[in-house]
C-alpha cells in the first residue's frame, strides 16, 4: 500500500472523529455527507474560512482529511480502491478512488471545490451522483440551534 493511501485512511478516521466532536454526525453513512456540507456552511464563506472557525487553521490538512472522509464514505458503500502516486508533489490533491462501478473520482478535489464554490459543489449531491442513497437534506445543521420567537420568554 502506498504512503498516500495509508495517509488517506488515517485522515478519514481523524476527520470522522473531529467532525463528531464538533457536533457533526460523521459516521461514514451516506447521509453524513449532508453534514459535511453543513460544516462548510458553518465554517466558511465565499471560499474563505470564517475567522476563528474550524477551517481558520491548518486548512490544507483539514480539506485533505475531509476529502478522505468523503471518499471513504463512497468506498465503504460502493466498493473500490484508493490509488495515488507517492512521487507526485501534489499527491494529497490528486489521490483518486476507483469505484467498483468502474468510475474514478477525486474526492479531495471535490471538497476543495465545495470550500471554494459553496453549495453548487455539494458533497451530498456528489455522493448521490456516484450512486449513494444520501436521503433527504436535513432541515438544519446540528450546530444551528432553533431560534425562539422574540415574543417567547420561556
Amino acid at each position: 500500500m502506498s504512503q498516500i493511501v495509508e495517509d488517506v485512511i488515517k485522515a478519514a478516521e481523524w476527520a470522522s472523529q473531529a467532525l463528531q466532536q464538533s457536533g457533526y454526525p460523521a459516521d461514514f453513512s451516506p447521509s453524513s455527507l449532508w453534514y459535511v456540507d453543513f460544516f462548510f456552511d458553518d465554517h466558511s464563506r465565499n471560499g474563505e474560512p470564517i475567522p476563528g472557525g474550524l477551517l481558520s487553521q491548518d486548512i490544507g490538512v483539514r480539506l485533505f482529511a475531509i476529502g478522505a472522509y468523503v471518499g471513504e464514505v463512497l468506498r465503504r458503500h460502493l466498493g473500490g480502491e484508493w490509488y495515488g502516486d507517492d512521487n507526485d508533489p501534489q499527491a494529497e490533491i490528486n489521490v483518486a478512488l476507483r469505484l467498483n462501478t468502474g468510475a474514478t473520482c477525486w474526492p479531495v478535489q471535490r471538497v476543495i471545490k465545495r470550500f471554494e464554490n459553496g453549495w453548487e459543489e455539494s458533497v451530498a449531491a456528489y455522493g448521490a451522483g456516484m450512486g449513494l442513497q444520501v436521503g433527504p437534506r436535513p432541515l438544519r445543521s446540528p450546530r444551528t440551534s432553533p431560534k425562539k420567537p422574540w415574543w417567547k420568554f420561556w
